[in-house]
């Protein structure tokens, strides 16, 4: 597997790995409130300037396989979604280590208050919930919370005598 800085060129394959990870997600996650031709035309314009995307893909292949991906800002990861076929395989995890080692002062998260599977991977990777809501603020209207990384900087400090 190898990580690299999404370009746009990846853009329709990173909205058809989203559309089979939520599908393959759901009773954990909500349905989509878009359809696929909204969620396809909503990543296509994605501005890669501003929002930093990077994606994990096969090496063992000669055409290589899009496994994960990962998009987030300064302060917030938005999205970390791996193929179904290829989560428990160690994708989603790196991919939240190289946000935490490009975002060192940290970041938060929203996460589906129903979505254990989620909660307990970003638990076990260092992050805390900070926040619960009753999901009236998100389009599917379903509880969600938020999950902070802390980072590096803050924990060095906090652990200092």
């Amino acid at each position: 597997m190898q990580l690299r800085a999404a370009v746009a060129d990846d853009l329709a394959a990173i909205a058809a790995l989203f559309l089979r990870a939520r599908r393959a997600a759901y009773g954990q996650m909500p349905a989509l409130a878009h359809d696929d031709a909204d969620v396809r035309t909503w990543v296509a314009c994605w501005d890669l300037s501003r929002l930093t995307v990077w994606v994990a893909e096969s090496t063992e292949q000669d055409a290589p396989e899009l496994l994960g991906f990962v998009a987030f800002t300064e302060t917030w990861l938005d999205h970390l979604y791996v193929t179904p076929s290829a989560q428990g395989g160690g994708v989603g995890g790196a991919l939240l280590e190289l946000v935490k080692a490009l975002r060192p002062a940290g970041f938060s998260l929203w996460v589906f208050a129903a979505n254990t599977s989620a909660r307990g991977f970003y638990a076990a990777h260092g992050l805390v919930e900070r926040e619960h809501t009753d999901g009236s603020e998100n389009e599917e209207g379903e509880p969600d919370l938020r999950m902070e990384w802390s980072g590096e900087c803050r924990s060095a400090v906090l652990s200092e005598p």
